[in-house]
């Protein structure tokens, strides 16, 4: 991936912390959301082009376009949290299955107002984004339920809806967040106040990939839920593993700055994982059910774990920061 390659160019000199945060913003945050700006429009294109579930230049787009946010989804602050808009992208985990409640309903009823997209951008985050179409192009109930008409311009409705979101994103880096990243000004008082919001950004994301990509799917020896893998219905459980690793490795080796060691084993650590999942072939994590198959899911997220003890007890001292809460640790 592109952002490997970035890394070596963030890695190559030492940084003061003012250069690191413009650095990363400004070579890693802003051409992920700008990747997925492209992206997302490509994905309206290809959904006007032919919205048919099975169209292979629709799925293309989409998987593509799952990526790149994918890809991009660790950078939870700022622009993403404004109107809750990750939520309308990425509405995930939905522990009580409110996305196909959602979309049966507007099939059913024939909701004119998905035609609006103003309209539609106030509906429930349920029936939008990536998780809401996942169910439109593969899920075998929802993908013939109804008129297909209907379901043809829903699913315009909700790629359309994804565009202008990822759009808007975009723009709001490009134009105003950036600039508060680059230096301490009113949202942020110091430096260490960018610092320690890259490294949350970093440590969310390994928690993500920790508790939720691994751990749901895993639940309990007793208990394997396999059906609660991520994006099981288009196959791409495994891969929003290996796309989220790729993507947040540039982020912990910028910010392992000119620490020769804590970046060799923060590569060694990233590298590890990496292999690990590489040779699972177990693209859904089905194997969480078999005592055997589970076995190496379970040492691939202890190697998760492993990797993020490395950041919290290393990173985060060596950059005289913690990273403080976040959504995921609860109330």
């Amino acid at each position: 991936m592109r952002v490997l390659a970035i890394a070596l160019t963030l890695a190559a000199a030492p940084a003061a912390a003012s250069d690191l945060s413009s650095s990363i913003t400004d070579q890693l945050i802003l051409p992920a959301f700008e990747e997925l700006a492209m992206d997302t429009a490509a994905l309206a294109d290809a959904a006007k082009a032919d919205c048919n579930p099975q169209s292979e230049a629709l799925r293309s787009a989409y998987g593509e376009t799952f990526d790149a946010w994918i890809a991009a989804s660790h950078y939870r602050f700022g622009p993403t949290e404004t109107d809750s808009r990750a939520f309308a992208l990425a509405y995930w985990p939905d522990s009580r299955s409110k996305t196909p409640k959602a979309l049966a309903g507007l099939i059913r009823s024939e909701d004119p107002g998905i035609t609006d997209p103003a309209a539609f951008s106030s509906y429930s985050i349920a029936a939008r984004g990536f998780y809401a179409l996942e169910y439109l192009l593969y899920d075998p109930d929802l993908s013939s339920a109804g008129s297909a008409d209907y379901r043809c311009t829903l699913t315009r409705a909700i790629s359309t809806d994804i565009a202008a979101t990822a759009q808007a994103i975009s723009r709001d880096w490009a134009e105003n967040y950036a600039g508060e990243m680059r230096a301490p000004a009113s949202r942020y008082r110091s430096e260490d106040e960018i610092t320690q919001e890259l490294l949350k950004a970093l440590t969310t994301g390994l928690q993500v990939l920790d508790d939720m990509r691994l751990g749901r799917p895993l639940g309990s020896f007793d208990k394997p839920r396999p059906n609660r893998a991520e994006a099981h219905r288009s196959g791409r459980s495994l891969r929003h593993v290996l796309v989220s690793l790729n993507a947040m490795e540039p982020l912990a080796l910028a910010l392992a700055r000119d620490e020769a060691g804590l970046k060799a084993d923060l590569a060694k650590g990233f590298g590890k994982v990496r292999s690990r999942a590489e040779a699972l072939d177990d693209p859904v994590f089905a194997g969480v059910a078999d005592p055997t198959a589970r076995i190496r899911i379970e040492a691939l997220r202890q190697q998760v774990k492993d990797l993020r003890a490395i950041v919290s007890e290393r990173l985060g001292p060596s950059l005289g920061v913690a990273a403080g809460f976040n959504s995921l640790d609860g109330d």
